[in-house]
């Protein structure tokens, strides 16, 4: 399935290629072209990802010409499978390097920044700062917050914020990532806390953007802005 799922996405990228040489601009001008050059720039991204970044280009419009051309093909189909399965295993391997440097990047990480004053460590590995203290009530893990959030890679790498959307959320305490469900818990209405969580209370190995590397400590500046009220949510939800 992996090899069938990899065929197609370098066809999809030899669609945009084929015909084209690293010298040759095309028009991205009709709605056809600009879909075209949507395709092979989203396929690329997700190539790379996955440790692709070394594809053949030339052999891949090469391919798709024989095929469009109903020529004959210049390997063998138990070359090509061996050949993807090949890549396919290479690109795992190299996933599984980047993911054990990050696990260990993080760990380094939680216990530096553990040593830091005004840095709290919870049972579970959570760490807190509290930025701005407050005596509004604490949420239960029934409750619907809202909040204003930046996320960010321990790097200092923003890879999500509803300040820079200008607008809060709302979530349901106990519907997010362990580290938000427990440090929720800890706050009061109007306080600000800064979260470092591990990975394993975040998204582990089990990625869900390619912003946020498998493994990764995130860091969360969180502000809890309010508890909604249970009658108020539900009528919303409707």
């Amino acid at each position: 399935m992996k090899q069938h799922r990899l065929a197609a996405a370098v066809a999809l990228v030899g669609l945009v290629l084929a015909g084209c040489d690293s010298q040759t601009s095309v028009e991205l001008k009709t709605p056809a072209q600009k879909a075209s050059y949507g395709i092979g720039l989203n396929m690329g991204k997700s190539l790379a990802q996955e440790g692709m970044d070394d594809l053949d280009s030339k052999a891949v419009a090469q391919g798709i010409e024989d095929a469009v051309g109903k020529k004959e093909q210049k390997l063998k189909d138990e070359e090509l499978v061996e050949a993807f399965a090949a890549l396919q295993k290479r690109a795992e391997e190299r996933m599984a390097k980047m993911s054990e440097e990050s696990a260990a990047a993080g760990k380094k990480f939680l216990e530096e920044n553990a040593k830091k004053a005004g840095v709290t460590t919870t049972a579970s590995g959570l760490q807190y700062e509290v930025v701005q203290k407050a005596d509004g009530p604490q949420p239960k893990p029934t409750d619907v917050v809202t909040v204003h959030y930046t996320g960010k890679l321990t790097n200092g790498t923003v890879f999500d914020s509803s300040v820079e959307r200008g607008s809060p959320i709302d979530l349901p305490v106990s519907g997010v990532i362990p580290g938000w469900v427990e440090g929720l818990q800890l706050m009061h209405v109007g306080e600000k806390y800064k979260l470092y969580i591990p990975a394993d209370l975040a998204y582990g190995a089990q990625s869900p953007s390619p912003a946020i590397p498998a493994n990764s400590v995130l860091v969360f500046d969180l502000e809890l802005l309010a508890i909604k009220d249970p009658a108020k949510a539900d009528d919303a939800a409707k």
